[in-house]
């Protein structure tokens, strides 16, 4: 337990801006979850939210939980010995292509098993490109159960030019998806919020600070009762190409959250697949066109 004495020009913080200003390379939002996690204790008691520190007082700190929330304890740990597709290397990013059923990245320190994981171990540069240390140098990611690209820069100012490039119009990111019904071409444009209480859902045409979106796909395949299909967009939101059709009552196979719970596809689960991404190159800009192999579900059958 690390112990602190509160000095004087301290005096009148809140207790999370005291423990951040006590623990070098500590934010204040970090030292927030401390607090709400009872792991700070002010003149032996837990400390609260809001509580104001006096100088004098004594802060007492979990080393345990604190090292876990510095920039470097929250590192991604690397897996050197994790399979890893890599698609596309060069100086500035890594582009590389995630199965179905792993996480994008962690989200705590210490955790395992994702597609960052895989990627620290084989490009350790990655791990400091991002502000947050959890994403290993990713600039985007994919929800767990969805296979395809992922980009990864090298270098902190590769992550933030290749945000830059992946959030400009002309950057387009193409899915494959099977889908209920019979499906034709479908366009939607609706915005999209967060639902529910901690927005693990979204809401089409509504929610939570709406954002816009736009969507469009065409059909590749008829299946009988369901469709693969191919979906654009451009800058994506959260659960975009999943909450986007279902609304239009094409909702993918295996979806738990906006589809049939995957009682139709338990052996594959979600069928969805981030297929290619095209965007300018940020130092050369060149178009880059990257893809990942579909897994088979979204083979043509011809």
């Amino acid at each position: 337990m690390g112990r602190f004495a509160i000095e004087p020009d301290a005096a009148g913080a809140r207790v999370d801006g005291a423990v951040a200003r006590a623990i070098p390379g500590l934010s204040v939002a970090a030292a927030r979850r401390l607090v709400a996690a009872g792991a700070v204790r002010l003149d032996g008691r837990p400390a609260r939210k809001g509580d104001r520190v006096r100088a004098g007082q004594t802060l007492e700190v979990d080393d345990a939980r604190s090292g876990a929330e510095t920039p470097e304890g929250r590192r991604v740990t690397p897996e050197a010995a994790a399979a890893l597709e890599v698609l596309l290397a060069d100086a500035d990013f890594v582009a590389v292509a995630k199965p179905a059923g792993i996480p994008s990245h962690p989200l705590s320190a210490g955790e395992r098993g994702t597609a960052a994981n895989a990627l620290v171990g084989r490009f350790p540069e990655c791990a400091a490109a991002s502000p947050d240390p959890r994403e290993g140098g990713l600039v985007h990611r994919l929800d767990t159960a969805t296979s395809g690209v992922l980009l990864a820069a090298r270098r902190p100012d590769a992550w933030r030019a290749l945000r830059r490039a992946l959030a400009d119009p002309s950057c387009e990111k193409i899915y494959l998806a099977e889908v209920h019904g019979a499906a034709g071409a479908g366009e939607s444009l609706e915005p999209i919020g967060r639902a529910g209480r901690r927005g693990a859902r979204v809401r089409v045409g509504g929610g939570r600070a709406p954002l816009a979106a736009h969507t469009t796909w065409e059909l590749l395949e008829p299946r009988g009762q369901t469709s693969l299909v191919r979906v654009r967009l451009s800058k994506g939101r959260a659960h975009q190409v999943r909450a986007h059709l279902a609304a239009a009552g094409h909702p993918i196979v295996g979806d738990p959250l906006y589809g049939d719970g995957g009682s139709a596809a338990p052996e594959t689960g979600l069928r969805l697949h981030a297929w290619a991404i095209h965007f300018r190159h940020p130092r050369s800009g060149e178009t880059m066109s990257i893809e990942a192999p579909p897994p088979a579900w979204a083979k043509m059958r011809d």
